[in-house]
């Protein structure tokens, strides 16, 4: 499988009673559909996966699915606290339709190379489905060693990496690499020009629920070679990016949802809302974008 133009990682509309707002989600995916992304992520980092009881990942994984299947590709995130909960959850995202899966080291346990390895392969092998690895150590608290990343990538099953650690350099060696029949992703909002410049796949962008057809607009430019104008709309959105990616990231790709005209609600506890002062400031960055 090849992974290929800009993947949304979906937030999750919240009520005002903080449970899971259908109605919106159902919206909200056909307005990411119209706005040209390849691709949706579901219960990922940015939906909030870590807060859904095993009926709330059903509904949203199902929802989703139910409008988005056939129009563009879905990936389902796997993230659990162990391999065994990360292969049921694998299982589970197939039978209902998934095409794709990405998955991380699991958080807490902060496993070896050798545990690193083991997670991954033993979760290929209970699944049909390609896997993006996500190599996110600031969540996580390991990095997967480039070295690891090519062991792995001879894996069939294992596809590609979404690589979030936000060094361009590390990133710059395993585009350099050129293993077969494997994408490097990139998951760093602010250098997608910078990856796709160096022959990168696609971007997985938490700020595309924000700024779905303007990431659209830059990946078509830089896949024509139109680098100015890759470069134009990028400096564009910049400044709101930047706040993103500085902190209280979920929060703010909620309140900024399709630039403001979606309201998806607030985050779930252990996350805080964005305080009145803080709300304004991103929304005059929004507003300026």
């Amino acid at each position: 499988m090849s992974i290929r133009g800009i993947y949304v990682p979906m937030v999750t509309p919240f009520d005002a009673n903080n449970q899971i707002d259908v109605a919106t989600l159902k919206t909200l995916t056909q307005t990411l559909i119209d706005a040209g992304v390849h691709g949706l992520v579901v219960c990922g980092t940015t939906g909030e996966y870590y807060t859904f009881s095993d009926e709330e990942r059903e509904l949203v994984l199902s929802t989703v699915a139910e409008i988005a299947k056939g129009k563009v590709a879905l990936m389902a995130g796997v993230n659990d606290l162990s391999t065994e909960g990360s292969a049921k959850k694998a299982q589970r995202a197939q039978e209902l339709g998934y095409e794709s899966l990405m998955l991380a080291p699991p958080p807490y346990s902060l496993p070896s190379q050798e545990g690193v390895i083991a997670h991954f392969n033993q979760v290929a092998e209970t699944t049909d489905l390609p896997i993006v690895m996500y190599n996110f150590p600031a969540r996580t608290g390991i990095s997967i060693d480039f070295e690891t990343v090519e062991q792995l990538a001879k894996h069939p099953k294992i596809v590609g990496i979404k690589e979030s650690s936000g060094d361009f350099s590390r990133a710059l060696s395993m585009l350099q690499a050129n293993w077969d029949d494997f994408t490097v992703v990139c998951g760093c909002d602010d250098q997608p020009v910078d990856y796709f410049f160096w022959g990168a796949g696609a971007w997985i962008a938490g700020a595309a629920n924000v700024f779905p057809a303007e990431q659209v607009a830059i990946y078509n430019a830089t896949q024509a070679g139109n680098w100015d104008e890759a470069k134009k709309l990028m400096s564009q959105i910049y400044p709101v990016i930047h706040s993103m990616e500085s902190g209280d990231y979920n929060q703010k790709a909620k309140l900024g949802c399709v630039k403001g005209t979606i309201a998806v609600g607030g985050v779930r506890t252990p996350l805080a809302n964005l305080g009145e002062a803080d709300k304004t400031e991103f929304l005059n960055l929004l507003a300026q974008a």
